[in-house]
């Protein structure tokens, strides 16, 4: 059942790419590579990975960042960007299942927010929408639960003030 919750700012650092919807897992795949790129520094996730939805445009492009938040600001370099979520109130539902099933959990909370009066933080742009903070959170490490039914994600999309 979708909630309402209240989120601080979050430090993080990711990965931005230009995808399309059959290629989101190009991005999603970069993760790894931003896991490197912190053990290298010493740092330390301080939370899931999430892909970041930027600009949403279902029949052409999506702009997207593959990104693993941490404790405190870092710096970004030529290989990744130092990001920061913004706080704020947010829709969030929990979907345990295969990751395809997540556009009909999607389409969901879309549902459940309309009923709710809620709006999103976002904006038209161009051919699409841009979002101030649209996450999937990726609560389940692959290599642990290899029966993708059981994945846990967190869809948590940022609520107009």
């Amino acid at each position: 059942m979708p909630e309402l919750i209240e989120r601080p700012q979050q430090p993080y650092v990711g990965m931005r790419r230009t995808v399309t919807m059959r290629s989101i897992p190009e991005i999603a795949d970069r993760l790894p590579e931003v896991f490197g790129w912190l053990a290298e520094r010493g740092v330390a996730p301080a939370g899931a990975p999430f892909l970041k939805y930027n600009v949403i445009d279902m029949a052409g492009d999506l702009e997207m960042e593959a990104g693993v938040p941490v404790a405190s600001p870092v710096d970004g370099d030529d290989r990744v960007f130092a990001g920061v979520l913004p706080a704020g109130r947010y829709a969030r539902v929990t979907h345990v299942g295969h990751p395809d099933e997540l556009e009909a959990a999607t389409a969901n909370l879309l549902a459940w927010a309309r009923q709710e009066g809620l709006r999103w933080d976002s904006a038209p742009a161009g051919r699409g929408e841009r979002w101030t903070c649209r996450l999937e959170i990726y609560h389940t490490d692959p290599r642990q639960q290899p029966d993708m039914t059981k994945w846990e994600t967190d869809l948590v999309f940022r609520v107009a003030d």
